[in-house]
């Protein structure tokens, strides 16, 4: 049997004439942004120079030590470039990057705990300080800048040191999540994808954290 064309008008019901055709609709400005992002985690020297320093003043602030801060920077970008297929855009690069951080903050910290054990227990807890989370953390580090008016100046120092030593004498759960939130401005929701944690475990650790941090300083507190 013959095929029998379809007639023009049939035609231009079943199919769009070119002219008749709708432009594709532009890419969404996220799909455009996540693309963006996947782009710079496979880029290792552009991602280590938008978020090195950034990563390492975090980790620096959770650690309290130099060299360890610079060694646990130098892993997570290579552990990041390492993960670079499996990053696919739901999460922003810097928690990306931070869940990293974190993870390879928790092994360190265990090493250490079991280079302890088999040490001896020290009583200062130094960098670390799982202990007592109001023992003296050793020498004031100038980690963060809390200051507040420039007219107090040396009031603002000494209240500022404190807290430091106050934020450093946190244990290692405490202190990640208050420095997340206070120093780094991440979202609950943020903190949470960094950590592993639920939203309300989240929270409490942050008011239990603020509430050990204002005991430490409430004396250096101005009424």
């Amino acid at each position: 049997m013959a095929l029998v064309p379809r007639s023009q008008k049939n035609w231009k019901i079943g199919w769009a004439s070119s002219s008749n055709r709708e432009a594709a609709p532009a890419p969404l400005p996220e799909a455009a942004e996540r693309r963006g992002e996947i782009a710079l985690v496979h880029d290792a020297d552009a991602l280590y120079a938008r978020y090195g320093k950034q990563i390492f003043n975090t980790l620096f602030q959770w650690i309290g030590d130099y060299e360890e801060a610079a060694d646990l920077t130098q892993e997570t970008f290579i552990s990041a470039h390492k993960a670079r297929d499996q990053f696919r855009g739901e999460s922003k690069v810097y928690t990306w990057l931070y869940r990293i951080a974190h993870n390879h903050l928790k092994n360190r910290i265990k090493q250490r705990g079991r280079q302890r054990e088999m040490e001896g227990a020290s009583l200062d807890a130094g960098a670390f300080g799982v202990e007592n989370d109001f023992e003296d953390a050793g020498p004031t580090r100038e980690i963060a800048d809390w200051s507040g008016s420039p007219s107090r100046l040396l009031e603002q120092k000494e209240l500022g040191a404190q807290i430091n030593r106050a934020v450093e004498s946190l244990a290692p759960e405490y202190r990640v999540i208050l420095v997340l939130r206070e120093i780094d401005g991440l979202s609950y929701t943020e903190i949470a994808e960094v950590t592993g944690l639920t939203l309300e475990a989240v929270k409490t650790r942050l008011n239990r954290a603020r509430a050990m941090v204002r005991q430490k300083v409430e004396p250096y507190l101005k009424i």
